[in-house]
């Protein structure tokens, strides 16, 4: 009993969901909703795709150039981590760019090619589109129809066309259906291979009309571009039933002596869903030899007595393959110029025509068409001839590797987990992977295409402070004031420069698929009971030995560029760093609030000062000029050596006022304005306490040995305090815990 209450209940809510999604509509019912909602139900592939874009919405995100649009259909749900795309804006916005051309065109005229080296989130990029088009399928506003027809049981009524008569015939003008029949009552339905659009039974001349009338009096225009934002594309306003539908339509047009009221009858409009799985609005195009689409003729496999009369002399072919079950959405040709060209030289007419022959007929297709290549395929590409014919009918999309670590980190923070690897995962595993990754990317930038002031300031740019420009905006703490200010004016120059290089940056590198690998098999490592930052270091350095397996090692080091072993010494250090300043916060010895209460009345006497005002003294309330000897304390830890204190002050203010331009509503965060005078100040103070970190660290080491009985219980109190904040704030168990401080002391404070 109570497994059949269950499956009533399933079945009570499968069934509310058929009738509130309108599954199924007569055509009567289709032209209704249409004059409902005429601009979601006359869109093509690209505005489908344009929209599913706009659905879920954008924000703006920091860039090394400013800021720039993210689209958070890119944005994987939490069901589906590793699908989110990390990074790649740029692509993202070029993507909605030609879809916004193809619009406006009126049709889809070329193929998007996706380029760049293997393993930059080219599948990626294109899965997220999917998925978001799967989910958009789903809500009301992405609804889609397609175009079927339904034949009554001769049992239920017979006529001139095998059908019987125990219904009476229809009158004049009256439209009825057979759509709603239920099982029983149907001999035969033949849905459409193609996903038609239903208004592909309204003949054309009559269609136009019919889109032109909807649209005004939504307000849309007339759908041409200039009366309205609407565009209608060719394939909604001119385009034709497919080759089985326009038989059958014109067999039942016969039949019924040109009464087009009882042809309607026989049409069933049936909303369909995106599905990758099922290959249905999408399909992804493996490299292989066979052909993308194929007819067979279905009136040979059916026996003639399960077709109704008026079709039993009629050859039916139904088409087949990606081609047919992507139509009215997106298909992908993944790693195209792997194919033979001979496989694919049908797309210069398809992407510029939309039709495809057949054997027995034309193939009118609406999809957007998106291919991917890596740059070598594309450099041997562009050396045959028939290059030429594909160049106009192409639109090449660059995708580089990433060049940002921490978007590079996301990438593995989504897949590198507790549950993938089997073990928990130390802080700063992922991230000096993504740090390692970066850096065999980065090119020496060309002093030559810079102002000769700046010259000598961009050719002495290390890899190391070129990632952390592009990451943080942060100039390297050896610079002056004034050169820090010109190297973060540089960033978006420094970023772009090789953009129209053939050898651009982010071509070649280490790349994400070989970083994962090592991640996992840093997992394995039997000398960690964590995936350790210390484990992943080691396996980075097995990578810098295998030259013959990858080819990104084989470069000149250039400067310090391309120099892959001394990248994994410049992590380490980075990861020294981190562990350093973690151990130190979690000691509590100062706070954070403390560095940041120093340097606030600072700048209110830097401020004064520049202006040329006294301030009033906070315990006499007596106005006084502002404590020079404050100041220079101050500045003698913080100032860069060799900087005048007059012009170190007036730059304070000027990056003061800049940030207060950029960002009008936010508050003064001294941290994030000057994230190198808090550096100093910590290694400042905690210089001056060497000794009393290192006996502290050496507690803690303690503490987690066998000789925990060595301490007092108030040492042991003070190592359960930062052991704890380590836990909390940081995320370190009590295993990488200790193998992090036995390296930090080892290599810090030996």
């Amino acid at each position: 009993m109570e497994a059949r209450r269950y499956l009533q209940d399933i079945g009570g809510q499968v069934s509310a969901d058929f009738i509130k999604n309108r599954s199924i509509l007569s055509f009567e019912e289709y032209v209704t909703l249409f004059f409902n909602d005429p601009r979601h139900q006359s869109r093509n592939a690209a505005q489908y795709l344009h929209d599913v874009m706009d659905h879920y919405g954008t924000e703006q995100v920091p860039h090394p150039t400013g800021t720039i649009r993210r689209f958070k259909v890119f944005e994987a749900p939490a069901s589906d981590r590793d699908g989110r795309v990390a990074g790649q804006e740029e692509v993202q916005n070029a993507i909605y760019r030609l879809l916004g051309n193809f619009v406006r065109a009126g049709r889809i005229n070329k193929l998007i090619l996706l380029h760049g080296p293997n393993g930059s989130a080219k599948s990626t990029l294109v899965n997220a589109l999917k998925a978001g088009m799967e989910d958009y399928s789903r809500q009301p506003q992405g609804a889609l129809y397609r175009l079927g027809w339904v034949f009554p049981s001769e049992k239920l009524i017979k006529g001139s066309i095998g059908f019987g008569e125990r219904v009476p015939a229809p009158s004049a003008g009256e439209l009825t259906t057979y759509a709603h029949l239920d099982a029983e009552a149907i001999d035969v339905r033949m849905p459409c291979e193609l996903n038609d659009h239903p208004l592909f039974v309204v003949p054309p001349p009559e269609r136009r009309k019919m889109l032109e009338s909807a649209l005004k009096k939504k307000g849309l225009g007339s759908g041409d571009g200039e009366s309205g934002d609407f565009i209608l594309s060719d394939y909604i306003r001119d385009g034709e039933m497919c080759h089985k539908c326009r038989r059958i339509y014109t067999a039942l047009l016969n039949s019924y002596a040109g009464d087009y009221l009882k042809v309607l009858r026989h049409v069933q409009i049936e909303r369909f869903y995106i599905s990758r799985r099922y290959q249905v609005g999408t399909v992804t195009v493996e490299p292989q030899m066979s052909v993308d689409a194929v007819a067979q003729q279905i009136t040979a496999d059916r026996t003639q007595l399960n077709l109704p009369a008026s079709l039993h002399g009629v050859v039916l072919f139904e088409p087949h393959g990606p081609l047919v079950h992507a139509n009215r959405g997106l298909i992908e040709y993944a790693d195209l110029l792997k194919r033979p060209l001979e496989a694919f030289k049908y797309l210069l007419g398809f992407s510029e025509t939309a039709q495809v022959p057949l054997e027995p007929f034309v193939l009118q297709l609406d999809e957007v068409l998106i291919a991917s290549a890596n740059e070598k395929h594309l450099g041997a590409f562009k050396e045959l001839p028939d290059f030429a014919s594909f160049k106009g009918r192409i639109e090449l999309v660059r995708v580089p590797y990433l060049r940002r670590y921490k978007q590079e980190q996301e990438v593995y923070d989504a897949e590198i987990t507790q549950t993938s690897v089997g073990k928990h995962v130390a802080p700063h595993a992922t991230t000096v992977a993504a740090m390692w990754a970066v850096l065999t990317r980065l090119k020496k930038p060309i002093p030559e295409r810079y102002a000769q002031d700046v010259k000598e300031l961009v050719d002495h740019v290390t890899p190391l402070e070129k990632m952390h420009l592009y990451e943080e905006g942060r100039a390297p703490a050896r610079l002056s004031l004034a050169n820090t200010k010109e190297l973060k004016k540089l960033r978006t120059d420094l970023y772009e420069e090789s953009d129209s290089y053939p050898n651009y940056e982010g071509r070649s590198g280490a790349s994400a698929r070989e970083i994962k690998t090592a991640l996992f098999n840093a997992a394995q490592s039997a000398d960690y009971k964590c995936l350790h930052a210390l484990a992943v270091l080691e396996e980075l350095q097995l990578i810098c030995q295998d030259k013959s397996v990858f080819e990104f090692l084989q470069q000149e080091v250039v400067d310090g560029f391309h120099d892959h072993e001394e990248f994994v010494r410049a992590v380490e250090g980075e990861y020294l760093d981190l562990v350093d300043s973690e151990v130190r916060d979690s000691m509590g010895l100062v706070s954070e609030g403390q560095y940041r209460e120093l340097v606030e009345r600072y700048i209110q006497h830097v401020s004064h000062w520049v202006r040329g005002e006294k301030m009033r003294n906070r315990v006499t309330g007596e106005m006084e000029r502002p404590d020079e000897q404050r100041m220079a304390e101050l500045e003698a830890i913080v100032m860069p050596k060799g900087e005048d204190a007059g012009e170190y002050r007036r730059g304070l203010i000027s990056t003061i006022g800049a940030h207060r331009l950029d960002n009008p509503d936010a508050a003064m965060d001294y941290p994030t304005i000057f994230p190198d005078m808090f550096k100093r100040l910590r290694d400042h103070y905690f210089e001056e306490r060497k000794r009393v970190l290192r006996k502290n660290k050496e507690n803690v080491l303690k503490y987690l040995s066998e000789e925990r009985g060595q301490l007092s219980p108030r040492e042991q109190s003070q190592v359960e305090s930062t052991l704890k904040t380590m836990a909390e704030k940081y995320g370190y168990c009590e295993h990488c815990a200790k193998d992090a401080i036995l390296f930090l002391m080892k290599k810090r404070y030996g």
